[in-house]
Order: C-alpha cells, then structure tokens, then sequence
C-alpha cells in the first residue's frame, strides 16, 4: 500500500509541475482563429512524454494514456478548461474513431480477434502445436520458426503482427518461451522486414510521400543502408544462437522455462486460454483458414489499389489503401473459415455465432489502447510537433553533411517515439531530407534510409505505437512488459545503427554494411560476457 500510495504522489506532482510550468506561458484563446500559443514548441512533445513516463512508472497504460491525452488539450487550450475538454472529446476521441482508415484498422483487429477464437475452438491451433512439437525439439528452434514465419509475412505490419501470435504461441508456450520473448520477436519481424520489403503496405506509403521522386526506386536503393532494420534481424538470430537474453527480458525468459510465461500478474488475455476445443480439430483447420486470410487479404490490398480495374501489380500497392483492404480481406475470408468448420462439423452453428462476440472482447485491450494512443498523435498534431522536429532537422542540415544521416536518424527516431507513429514521421521528414541533400547523390540514399530507420525504431520502442500495440496483443503479453523487455535491446540496435550512420555518412559506401553485422554481433559479445559476469 505504500509503494501504491508513493506512485500516485509522484503521478499527482508531475502534474502538478507541468501545469504550473505551462500555466506561466500559456493565454487563453481569443479571436476569430485560435492557435496555441505552445504550437510548435518543446511543448508539442510533452503529452507522449507524459503518457510514456506514467506508463512506465506506474504499469498502468490505460490511464497514463488518457492522462496524456488530457496534459494535450490543457497544453492546446493554454488551460481553457471549456476548450481543453472540447478538443479532449472531439480531437482525441470522436475524430479518430470516426476516422475511415481508423475504423478500417479496428474492423481488421475485431476481425482477427474472431478468427483466433474460431480456430481455437475448432481444435485447429491445439492439432499445429502437436504437429509442431513433432518437429521443432528446443527453444531455440522454437524461437527461430516465429522469426522465419514473421520474415515470410511481409506484406503488412498488423497482418504481421495478429497471424504470426496466433499461429506460433502454441509452440513457443509449449517449449518455454515467454510471452515478452514472443511479443518482441513478433514486433522485430513487423515493422523492421515491412521496412525492408519492397511488396508491402509501408514500401507502398513511402512510394507515395515524396513528389517529383521516383519514390519506389529510391527505397530500394535505400533499403541495404536501413541498419536499423537488418541490424535487428541479425539480433534476433544471434541472441537465439547464442542462448542469451540480458536486461528485463532475461527475468522473464528464466521464469518461462520454469513454467511462467507472464512472470507478472497481468494477464490480459488469460481467460481466452482455457476454452474447449475440438479434439477432432487437425493442422489443416488452422493451415485453410490462414491461407486464406493471407490471400484474401493481399486480394483485398490490391483491389483498393485499382489493380483490377487495370493497374500493374506493383502500382496497385503504391496506391493502395491498407486498413481499407485488410477489413476487406479479412472479413470475405471470415464468412469462409465460418462456412468451412461448419461443413467440417469441427463446430456447430451456435458455436461459430458464439465465437464472433468472444473474439470481439479479446480484442478490447488493444481497441482501447489503440484509442488512446490515437487521442495523443492527436493532440501532438495540433500542438505542431512536426512542424517542430522539422525545423530541427533542416536546421541541421546547415551543418557538417558527413554527420546528417546520423542526425536524421536521432530526429526521426524521437518523433516517431513521441508521436508512435512511423508513418507520420517519414511522411513529415522525406520531403526535407530529399530538398535539403543534393539528388542523385549517395548521401540522399543514406540520409533517406536514415530518416525510414529511425521511423521504424521510434515505432518499435513507443508504447504508444499502433504496431507495438499489435504486437503485444499477437503475443497475448501484458502491452507494458512487452514495451520494458524490449527496449534494451531496441536501443542496443539503435545504439549500433547510428555509429553505423556516422561511418555512412563519411565513407558513403555500402561497405558499412558488413561493417554494421559485424560490430552488431560484437556488441552482442560483449554484453554476454558482461551479462555472466554479473550473474557470476
């Protein structure tokens, strides 16, 4: 009770500090057109922080959520109360989940949520784990399967992020892998292959951010200088070779082979685990569904892309509409797996109808997160943070050019920390990374493949963002261990990434990349030896 009570004192009085800070610089709107008085200031990126900070202290991620949304309408408001709680409703909440991309996203995760009950019932999940147990005989390889399925799922991140938790955490909770170990792996094979993949949703958003550009080509050229994202594939496997985890995720993964996969008490997802299932069930029941999701959805991508109307294959990506294709996909493929297990006598009619609620509330942690996170990008758009770090980076770009990848990097990493998206951020950044180094040149590739790193690694550490969220619901993990295992080694790989950028941006070759596996796995030597050292 008193470490509790010690928590919300120290809640209470950051509160307090920020709104007696603000108060002495914040007005109270007037005239016709309002505009904050913080906009485009530090004060832009106080919300995230505030968010983040709570979460991380307090373990509590709904209400440090909703806390940041509220110190974001206070900052926007300059503390109007009438304003403050206006644009608290309307710009953090109704907008967003009246928003079409949004609801689309929300449709898919309802969706997924009920194919993963389906499944679960019809036995099909309970028949891949046995069939798996036959051919996967340790953790390591346990481990390395999810890898392999995340890297073969490339086309989207939150397809990514809910297919590759349902099908592997039969087998990884059979051979003792945390769920934190999951969620981390789930999340390093989302966003960072997405990034390196030139057939996916996010090749298909840069494609389109950059006008006067050949925006495809750019990115594949740009793609072997994305340290980030090849660095954290070379972590995945080499921690696994080696058998070593470090910091909080070395607690979780002791425990797990001891038989706790949580090591905490949250278990958000805990009562979707001791459903019946159908003993009938086989590994096909799992296999059909899944294949034709995947196909469904990549079908449903492509339509919105204008590829049966006459568009090329790849143009109908570049053009495509992600969250509207998904829902699409996803739902066409629904109403099959419920025709097929019925037809299969694997569940009954009832059943199948009972499973379309059950599936909607395992996914309202992650609606509810996602929400809120929704609510801060919000209030950090009105507040003009990007108009803030974009000032930062062409600032910067009046300095030395050798150190600008780098400094690229660090920018896009904290905007997309801040904000949690990694869309936005190279949305807001590629246009001035592209007008601020000459075209043509080598230093634009590595300075554009900067900016998409950092992106992506500001995605992968921030609570706050949409894939991160994904991932942690994939894995059934508690979404604040997920964030806390993870960001060591997030940070150790980022860490790695912008020395990379330094040597990038001086010797402009792409020798840096055997130099960057190198130096990744040597860190990760040398962190083992320090990590038995300690334990010793």
């Amino acid at each position: 009770m008193t470490h509790l009570s010690t928590r919300r004192k120290l809640l209470l009085a950051i509160m307090i500090v920020l709104m007696v800070c603000v108060s002495a610089v914040a007005l109270a709107a007037d005239g016709e057109e309002y505009a904050s008085p913080l906009y485009s200031t530090f004060w832009s990126l106080v919300p995230p922080i505030v968010a983040i900070a709570l979460a991380l202290i307090t373990k509590e991620v709904y209400s440090s959520l909703f806390c940041g949304i509220l110190m974001g309408a206070l900052l926007y408001s300059g503390f109007n109360l009438e304003l403050a709680l206006t644009t608290l409703v309307q710009d953090g909440f109704i907008s967003n989940l009246s928003d079409s991309w949004n609801v689309g996203i929300l449709m898919f995760l309802v969706i997924l949520g009920i194919f993963v009950v389906l499944m679960n019932r019809a036995g099909g999940s309970a028949a891949y784990g046995r069939w798996a147990r036959k051919k996967i005989k340790t953790r390591e390889q346990a481990t390395l399967a999810t890898f392999l399925l995340g890297v073969l799922i490339f086309v989207d991140d939150y397809f990514n992020c809910l297919t590759v938790g349902s099908v592997m955490r039969p087998v990884t909770d059979e051979y003792g892998v945390s769920r934190a170990k999951l969620s981390y792996i789930i999340d390093a094979t989302a966003a960072p292959i997405c990034m390196i993949a030139p057939i996916s949703s996010w090749a298909a958003a840069v494609t389109g951010v950059v006008e006067g550009v050949d925006g495809l080509t750019l990115f594949i050229n740009a793609i072997p200088y994305n340290f980030y994202s090849i660095l954290t594939i070379v972590m995945i496997i080499t921690i696994t070779l080696m058998k070593f985890d470090y910091g909080p995720m070395k607690l979780h993964e002791d425990n797990a082979k001891k038989g706790d996969l949580f090591t905490t008490d949250a278990r958000p997802y805990g009562e979707a685990e001791d459903e019946d299932f159908n003993e009938n069930g086989r590994v096909f029941d799992l296999l059909i569904p899944m294949i034709v999701l995947i196909v469904c959805c990549v079908l449903g991508m492509i339509y919105t892309g204008g590829f049966f109307a006459g568009e090329t294959f790849i143009n109908s990506f570049a053009n495509c509409d992600a969250a509207f294709g998904l829902a699409i996909g996803s739902a066409v493929a629904l109403l099959f797996t419920c025709v097929y297990f019925v037809c299969r006598r694997v569940l009954t009619f009832k059943q199948v109808a009972s499973s379309i609620p059950d599936g909607f509330k395992t996914m309202v942690p992650a609606i509810l997160i996602l929400a809120m996170a929704w609510g801060i990008k919000s209030m950090t758009g009105l507040l003009g943070a990007d108009v803030f770090v974009a000032g930062i980076v062409e600032r910067s770009a009046n300095g030395l050019a050798a150190f600008l990848p780098a400094i690229i990097f660090l920018v896009a990493l904290g905007l997309s920390f801040s904000t949690g998206t990694s869309w936005g951020t190279f949305g807001i950044l590629l246009p001035i990374v592209t007008a601020c180094i000459p075209a043509e040149s080598t230093l634009l590739i590595i300075g554009v493949s900067a900016c998409l790193a950092g992106a992506v690694c500001g995605d992968h550490c921030s609570p706050i963002s949409d894939t991160t969220i994904m991932a942690s619901t994939g894995g059934q993990c508690d979404h604040v261990n997920h964030v806390s295992t993870q960001l060591p080694y997030a940070m150790t790989v980022a860490g790695v990434s912008f020395v990379c950028y330094i040597l990038a941006g001086v010797m402009q070759s792409i020798v840096v990349l055997p130099i960057s596996i190198v130096l990744m796995i040597a860190t990760l030597v040398v962190i083992k030896k320090l990590t038995a050292k300690k334990a010793a």
